[in-house]
């Protein structure tokens, strides 16, 4: 078993991950990104004494005439919304799920034997779950994702700034407990490393989590658009990371199994 094999294996796994959090994302999230849309374009309706302005009915006839897209100043054509939530959504996932698979799968290879009396399969999986906590759980929880109607264009990377800064205290967090853990493990054992490591990490967490600005843009955006859009964003994200820890973990437990026959074999034959 070498990093080549854990790459190859987290590629597919994120490839696989890819396309089933299309799938959630387009029939779960896709909905609420359309509700938000339509509770953005009502506050931006133009007023009511515009409907009697023929020429405002006849640049609407010309858009429905083009077939929806819109053109920019410089004479470039916007993807229409049906596009986005179809192939660019099914792009952007395959290719942050292979993205993630790749790193996923690499980050396990170095952990193999260095988690305890781990099998290669339990620690490819407490790697994908460390990575979800760390990566995406952490970070949602105080800087949740948001339609495109919430927040100012004003703060935006002041808001991106923040999220990142929370995502690489907590990425950093993670390791260090993970080392600390590996260190009280043959001092304290299993139970003790575990809760010290894990104490440690929430520690730093609760205190970056309280010294970090908080971003509250919502303005009267209706809560449970809100939530419903938030809840989907999670799931969407939790599908992608689950599958890649779930098939990941089967097909490096499929390699250790073969590789152990096959070691097995070898040793047996030059024992005769």
């Amino acid at each position: 078993m070498n990093p080549r094999s854990f790459l190859i294996r987290g590629l597919l796994a994120g490839i696989v991950a890819g396309l089933l959090s299309f799938a959630v994302g387009y029939f779960v999230g896709e909905p609420q990104v359309d509700a938000a849309i339509a509770v953005e374009e009502a506050g931006s309706a133009p007023a009511d004494h515009d409907a009697d302005d023929p020429t405002a009915e006849h640049s609407h006839d010309e858009e429905a005439t083009a077939g929806g897209h819109s053109h920019g100043e410089d004479g470039g054509t916007v993807v229409s919304r049906q596009n986005q939530a179809s192939w660019g959504l099914l792009t952007g996932t395959l290719a942050v799920g292979a993205a993630l698979g790749g790193i996923i799968g690499v980050a396990s290879a170095f952990a193999v034997g260095r988690l305890g009396r781990l099998r290669p399969a339990a620690s490819t999986a407490l790697v994908a779950a460390i990575g979800f906590v760390a990566v995406t759980f952490v970070p949602f929880l105080k800087y949740p994702a948001t339609p495109p109607a919430v927040g100012e264009a004003d703060t935006i990377g002041t808001r991106t700034t923040v999220y990142f800064v929370l995502l690489a205290i907590s990425l950093v967090a993670a390791v260090a407990a993970v080392l600390l853990g590996r260190r009280l493990l043959a001092d304290r054992g299993a139970y003790q490393a575990i809760v010290i490591s894990g104490l440690a990490y929430l520690v730093v967490i609760i205190v970056a989590v309280a010294l970090l600005p908080t971003v509250n843009e919502i303005g009267d955006f209706p809560a449970d658009t809100l939530w419903y859009f938030r809840r989907a964003s999670l799931l969407t994200l939790g599908t992608m990371w689950l599958t890649i820890g779930v098939v990941l973990a089967g097909l490096v437990e499929a390699l250790h199994r073969r590789e152990s026959s096959t070691q097995a074999r070898r040793d047996f034959a030059a024992s005769l």
